[in-house]
């Protein structure tokens, strides 16, 4: 079986040089998915990057001014992948009830299994460092500037995606940004509680985690947008 391959771009100033450009460009996101998978972001560094993929730092300087502008990167990959895997999973879908939920589900199972599509990219590998890492990408003094620069568009992106979802179903629901926002922070940070601070949060069944996941979040939004006729069934 032929598998189609995607080809996702970000256009935007976290790089200097487009990474998929280039061969180098590519085992350099390659590698730092692995690394900061393995090490997590505070011991990850240039010189162990340019170590795996044979290189110089100064050939990973040339794509990235530092390691927080490549975690931007990182990031805003996996939030277009994203939206991609939820236009997937809603196309040909009329009903805005049902689209809206297949949109939850890519959420939080997109990343279950490796995505061949992209083969220099571990999504799995990914998903985890976004779970761990990703609100250090805004979390900074210069998120006003770099939001100007429109590093976060990817993510605003797929919550206005979503946000429009909800509003085919309720047009009059006030916050359908703000749902969504959380929606897709809960999505990662409910998982993470699970994992690691669980007391935080009920969804703590190790063999099925996302499906919990899954429930909560549609729980989540039809409570707030079908407040009469919320069902968590479906």
């Amino acid at each position: 079986m032929t598998t189609t391959s995607i080809n996702i771009r970000l256009t935007h100033k976290s790089y200097l040089r487009e990474p998929e450009s280039t061969e180098l460009g590519r085992r350099i996101i390659s590698e730092s998915v692995r690394l900061i998978d393995e090490l997590g972001f505070e011991q990850f560094t240039f010189k162990k990057l340019a170590a795996e993929i044979g290189s110089t730092e100064a050939s990973v300087y040339r794509y990235f001014e530092n390691k927080h502008k490549l975690l931007v990167y990182l990031v805003s990959w996996y939030w277009a992948w994203l939206d991609y895997s939820v236009t997937l999973r809603v196309q040909n879908i009329d009903n805005p009830r049902e689209r809206l939920i297949r949109a939850i589900l890519a959420i939080t199972t997109a990343a279950q299994e490796d995505d061949p599509t992209v083969d220099y990219i571990d999504e799995r590998m990914l998903y985890r460092i976004v779970l761990a890492e990703s609100t250090k990408v805004y979390h900074t003094k210069e998120v006003d500037s770099e939001n100007q620069d429109g590093y976060f568009m990817e993510f605003k992106n797929l919550c206005d995606r979503m946000a429009r979802m909800t509003l085919a179903i309720n047009p009059a629901y006030p916050y359908p940004h703000a749902l969504m926002s959380t929606v897709l922070e809960a999505a990662h940070q409910q998982m993470f509680f699970a994992r690691h601070l669980p007391s935080l949060t009920e969804i703590c069944e190790a063999q099925h985690l996302r499906e919990e996941n899954t429930t909560f979040l549609k729980h989540l939004v039809f409570s707030a947008i079908e407040p009469q006729e919320a069902n968590l069934t479906t």
